[in-house]
């Protein structure tokens, strides 16, 4: 008697599109001359590319957004991530974000090395950051309930915007990291993270405020 075949699941459109777009990428070491011509090698219709993306810039921000859900995907399937501290989790996710960008080195470089000093908002990264900021906004509010970062006013709700810059620095260091096993990068994540979480943390200019505090509205 016969086996029965197991059919296999057609790839999605949208990932088959980002595939073969990185290969393109990586191949010519630029992006496609036009989309019409892309997915005429695809042996799609244009129209099948439009129904995911609007552009190549498009395509490309969804990519780097992708890397980012994976690693929180890769977070949250650890079973002791919930019991991790908010400097612990942020400290997780560069780490994981870091090996998830490995796999992808060649592609990730062409677009890290491409961003100008000072940018902060570079157009690849526009999802990636959406991503980020609401992960980021978790922790941050683990991390006041629990007291391990103070909630100070005005700054306290900009906290989220200084680790956006941190995390730029430590992107754009990985991506002129030259040490084995990029050993450097894990360094500087690691430095980059405490001094943050310092800075948020209390400090004795907090304990200086408060007891200033208390003599005004004591005496």
């Amino acid at each position: 008697m016969a086996k029965k075949q197991t059919a296999k699941t057609a790839k999605p459109i949208d990932a088959k599109i980002k595939e073969a777009y990185v290969d393109f990428v990586l191949e010519h070491g630029k992006e496609p001359a036009s989309i019409y011509k892309f997915a005429k090698d695809l042996k799609m219709n244009e129209v099948d590319f439009y129904n995911h993306f609007n552009s190549f810039k498009a395509l490309q921000k969804h990519i780097w957004a992708d890397f980012l859900k994976e690693t929180i995907e890769n977070l949250h399937s650890e079973e002791a991530f919930i019991e991790y501290s908010s400097r612990e989790k942020l400290l997780a996710l560069y780490f994981t974000l870091i090996e998830v960008l490995k796999s992808n080195r060649s592609y990730a470089m062409m677009d890290l090395q491409k961003m100008k000093k000072g940018d902060l908002k570079p157009g690849f990264l526009e999802a990636f950051k959406k991503h980020f900021f609401k992960f980021v906004d978790e922790i941050l509010l683990q991390g006041k309930e629990t007291e391990e970062i103070i909630d100070r006013p005005v700054i306290g709700d900009r906290y989220s915007e200084g680790l956006w810059i941190q995390t730029l620095f430590i992107l754009q260091f990985w991506a002129n990291d030259d040490s084995k096993d990029f050993e450097k990068t894990d360094a500087a994540i690691e430095k980059a993270v405490n001094v943050a979480y310092d800075l948020m943390g209390k400090s004795p200019l907090d304990s200086m405020f408060d007891f200033a505090k208390f003599i005004f509205q004591n005496r």
